[in-house]
């Protein structure tokens, strides 16, 4: 078989285009494919798709690089023909082999989508010979495309958590689809703006389709929430998580105080038994169990404050909103007869949101999604050492959370 023949083959070139001249370098390291065309053929026009005869062909050809050949790096070129369009004047036809602008066959930059997907900017250049800010314009590339993919609707079921970005109070908001699993949107801080300027980009009828929004008891997502989406008090629900972990709070603070009591007595029962508290019954380590179990006979208040945060967890297993609203008001009324400040604290806390926290028992959703995601993103930035770049750090949350649809394909 001739290598113009064996490269036709395995590009999957069909007429009106052959192979015209394969020239190998073994001192390059590379190998070079000329396509050309076949005389008196029309071409359509890439804005109506109506058939012209070539009118010309493009000053500068068309050089892609494309899948490596036995370790080689392989280029096509070609000089894509150009038909005169009676409406639409003077064009440049689409190739099949890469997207318009691309420097890249559709197949090689798959190939680096699929290894971006798995390694750093680094990696993937260093493994398939790309300069760094070549790896980079791949993944925004990727992202845009996906984004201009993506259908304009707002999920049914919404997850919004906030993530710390960096130390002073820097945060940022991650809007998740929770029936997907994906990040529907970020934005640049936990404002109560930043949040309506996302709902402010679907109408009133789309915003009427929201059936959950899952959140911590953070003021500017409720706030804005109520602004727009209609019945927000049905459809807010607070995360478990997060009311959970201001009892567990609760709990570390009682022992913190009562630890400092003791150590002045001279007595260091509670040292390094923070985590004991904050873990459930059964999560205690075998190890451990014995002394934990004889601190929880002694007459402390962490361990007081410890019972009450196991017996809370009862809240949760309710079918009925009715009946977990019992529940709570007596756990309430013990909480609030402990004489713990810190329990006392957190009680009224939950008491205050007792209504969106009860909306967990009709739509049974939590942030879970959104930690699992808060997760991701950490090992994101972990990979890339950090992003100094807000913008880049977005499009790479987009491209590993976003669930586009990243790929280039053949132009219609």
């Amino acid at each position: 078989m001739k290598d113009t023949e064996f490269y036709a083959h395995i590009l999957n070139i069909t007429r009106p285009w052959y192979v015209e001249n394969v020239i190998l370098s073994k001192e390059k390291n590379r190998v070079d494919v000329y396509l050309m065309h076949e005389n008196n053929i029309r071409f359509s026009c890439p804005d109506c798709d109506e058939l012209f005869s070539i009118y010309d062909h493009q000053e500068v050809e068309s050089v892609w690089r494309h899948l490596n050949t036995c370790q080689m790096d392989t280029y096509i070129h070609c000089r894509l023909p150009r038909v005169k369009c009676k409406d639409h004047g003077v064009k440049t036809i689409l190739s099949d082999l890469a997207e318009p602008g691309s420097k890249k066959t559709i197949l090689f930059e798959s190939f680096i989508i699929d290894l971006e997907k798995e390694c750093s900017f680094s990696a993937t250049s260093r493994l398939i010979g790309i300069t760094w800010d070549e790896a980079k314009g791949v993944m925004v590339r990727s992202v845009r495309r996906g984004l201009e993919r993506k259908p304009k609707k707002i999920p049914e079921r919404i997850g919004i958590d906030e993530k710390a970005i960096k130390k002073g109070h820097v945060y940022e908001t991650i809007v998740c689809d929770q029936e997907s699993g994906f990040v529907d949107d970020i934005l640049d801080d936990r404002e109560q703006v930043s949040l309506e300027k996302y709902y402010k980009k679907f109408e009133k009828q789309e915003l009427a389709t929201v059936k959950s929004v899952s959140m911590d008891m953070w003021q500017a997502y409720i706030s804005a929430t109520y602004a727009h989406i209609p019945n927000a008090k049905d459809k807010i629900v607070f995360d478990k998580f997060h009311v959970t972990g201001y009892i567990q709070k609760a709990v570390d603070e009682v022992r913190k105080e009562e630890h400092k009591d003791l150590m002045k007595q001279g007595f260091d029962l509670l040292k390094g038994t923070k985590y004991w508290w904050l873990r459930n019954n059964e999560n205690i380590p075998e190890f451990n169990r014995e002394v934990f179990d004889t601190l929880r006979g002694m007459d402390l208040k962490v361990g007081r404050a410890w019972q009450l945060k196991e017996n809370f967890r009862y809240f949760w297993t309710y079918k009925s909103k009715a009946w977990a609203e019992k529940f709570f008001k007596k756990w309430y009324f013990w909480a609030t007869h402990s004489r713990l400040e810190p329990m006392i604290s957190a009680a009224k806390t939950i008491k205050n949101h007792i209504d969106n926290i009860l909306t967990y028992f009709k739509h049974r959703v939590t942030n879970g999604l959104s930690e699992g995601i808060n997760s991701n993103i950490e090992k994101i930035k972990r990979m890339a050492y950090g992003f100094s770049n807000r913008d880049n750090y977005k499009m790479a949350i987009l491209f590993h959370c976003g669930g586009l649809d990243l790929y280039p394909r053949v132009s219609n």
